[in-house]
């Protein structure tokens, strides 16, 4: 899960970089506000050369943009790409839910369960536990990162590794989508997932797909529909 940096305490080289993501996504380094080394360097306890790093990994991300004499800033909410993104998203995790399925229908007949569903599954339901208790408290900030999670995790039991990474590589723009529209659409489609999640468990590929299409379809919807495009 993405990491909150509220307080200033120190951070392992390798995680300045999820910071600094975590928290342009949720909104506390906003679109368009100048970031520095030495200030970065100070709010997570590490060196600027760690801070250096980060912010050459997030340009190359889409997150960061530097010029040069002007320093680095907070890319605007990559809203132009949205279309794409979510026509992506569509086809790719309808994809791994219908694997997601197949595997469960699987193993109904197989002699030994496959030995990395369990774990995984149990992990997904500890994210949807999570989710429903942030959304019965009004508590939505944590459901871009739980959404993300859940998702990837979906991603782990299709066993696909050519849908995970393809996945892996849009979901820190998809949690940033997710982040900016979560008031208006994150508590409304959090209960999605345990339909989708039920589709899977029962081994209905069809079905599965079904479902996560139009998850994806109503995401991209309410996006529009509030940011425009």
């Amino acid at each position: 899960m993405l990491l909150s940096s509220d307080d200033q305490v120190a951070l392992p080289k390798h995680r300045v970089q999820d910071a600094i993501r975590a928290d342009i996504v949720l909104g506390t380094l906003p679109p368009g506000s100048r970031i520095t080394e030495s200030s970065l360097a100070v709010k997570y306890g590490t060196s600027r050369v760690p801070v250096r790093e980060a912010l050459h990994a997030l340009e190359a991300e889409g997150f960061v943009e530097s010029k040069p004499y002007a320093g680095s800033r907070v890319c605007e909410i990559p809203a132009a790409d949205a279309e794409d993104l979510f026509a992506i998203r569509e086809v790719l995790e309808a994809a791994i839910a219908r694997r997601a399925a197949e595997r469960a229908l699987a193993q109904f007949s197989a002699a030994t369960p496959y030995e990395d569903w369990a774990p995984t599954r149990r992990r997904l339901a500890r994210i949807l536990d999570a989710g429903d208790a942030a959304v019965d408290a009004g508590r939505l900030e944590p459901l871009p990162g739980l959404n993300g999670l859940f998702h990837l995790g979906l991603a782990e039991l299709s066993a696909s590794t050519s849908l995970t990474v393809l996945l892996n590589q849009i979901s820190r723009k998809i949690e940033w989508l997710y982040a900016a529209d979560v008031h208006s659409r994150g508590k409304r489609l959090w209960s999605d997932h345990r339909t989708i999640m039920a589709a899977i468990d029962a081994g209905d590929a069809r079905h599965a797909n079904l479902l996560m299409k139009d998850h994806v379809s109503e995401a991209r919807s309410g996006y529009v529909s509030r940011f425009g495009n």
